[in-house]
C-alpha cells in the first residue's frame, strides 16, 4: 500500500536551510541582502533552522 503525501514533511522541510545546497544558500542570500558566504557561515553557526539562520543575519 502506498503512503499518501502529506504537506507536514514539505512543510518542515522549508523551515529549514541546507547549507550545501546551492540554490537554497542563493534564495536565502537574495532574500536577506547577505552574501552566499554569510549565509554560509551563519548556518553553520546558527544551525539549520531557517529562522534562526534569519535572526542571525539579521533579517527578522
Amino acid at each position: 500500500m502506498a503512503q499518501t503525501e502529506t504537506s507536514r514533511g514539505r512543510s518542515q522541510d522549508r523551515a529549514k536551510i541546507a547549507g550545501g545546497q546551492d540554490h537554497e544558500v542563493r534564495y536565502e542570500s537574495e532574500k536577506t541582502g547577505k552574501s552566499k558566504d554569510q549565509v554560509k557561515a551563519a548556518v553553520k553557526s546558527a544551525g539549520n533552522s531557517r529562522s534562526a539562520v534569519e535572526k542571525k543575519l539579521g533579517s527578522k
